[in-house]
């Protein structure tokens, strides 16, 4: 505890334990029984909630970087970043100011989640993952290892994204002032499914249980409880009853 700096303004529950070399800014509160583990950078007025584990080298609630083309990012100071009750977060998670985590949240080692971003309880956020600024991912979500969510994107609940998904908000490719003015994400609605490697083309929705297969490249809407594959993707079958939201026993 006394290789710690811990700011005379921040505030720790009982039984709350802090590693080696971290660093706790001023106005910091962290809640009860949390763990906080070594050379961790929890930055100025971060809220942490109760029974919270954050794993090394993690860095928690820091202002985003500008550079100056950046057509998606503010140069706007961002409220401080809010962690929920019972998150755990890896080894050399980066969140950034402007981020909220639910309940029971986890994000795995290596992980960033971007400012303006809100995560809903039970989701997990893989090994890798990037969450770009301005996104909603909801509750009881899975994002896997090195799947990529672009900014202003909108994830709903119980959404399932493989490993190597990718998602992309620019159908200008970085060319011409027109592209300023058509950013937009890609939408998943409850209980849809992206395979392993598909990609989503910028402003695509993908419907409510509807599944884009291992590798498609979606360049139009999927339609709900439809399977889509291929390059492009195509609508080729009705998801299974068995596999449908709805027949899985799940309460929300």
């Amino acid at each position: 505890m006394s290789e710690a700096y811990i700011h005379e303004t921040a505030r720790l529950g009982d039984g709350t334990r802090v590693g080696r070399f971290a660093v706790i800014g001023a106005r910091v509160s962290i809640g009860k029984a949390c763990e906080i583990g070594h050379h961790v950078v929890i930055h100025d007025g971060t809220t942490v909630g109760d029974g919270v584990r954050i794993d090394d080298h993690a860095v928690i609630g820091k202002q985003p970087m500008r550079a100056p083309n950046s057509a998606v990012t503010t140069g706007s100071e961002q409220p401080p970043a809010r962690i929920g009750n019972a998150c755990l977060l890896g080894a050399g998670v980066v969140l950034y100011a402007g981020c909220v985590l639910g309940t029971k949240v986890l994000v795995a080692d290596l992980a960033t989640i971007r400012e303006h971003v809100t995560i809903g309880d039970f989701t997990i956020v893989g090994r890798g993952v990037a969450v770009e600024n301005k996104c909603t991912i909801g509750r009881y979500c899975k994002l896997e290892t090195n799947s990529y969510v672009t900014a202003y994107s909108d994830i709903e609940d119980r959404v399932f994204v493989a490993p190597g998904v990718l998602t992309s908000n620019d159908n200008y490719i970085g060319r011409t002032e027109e592209r300023f003015h058509h950013f937009k994400g890609v939408t998943v609605r409850r209980g849809g499914r992206l395979g392993v490697g598909s990609v989503i083309l910028p402003g695509r929705e993908v419907g409510p249980d509807a599944v884009v297969g291992a590798g498609a490249v979606l360049t139009t809407d999927a339609e709900a409880e439809t399977v889509y594959t291929g390059i492009p993707a195509r609508a080729r079958r009705p998801v299974a009853e068995e596999q449908k939201l709805e027949n899985q026993g799940w309460i929300d």
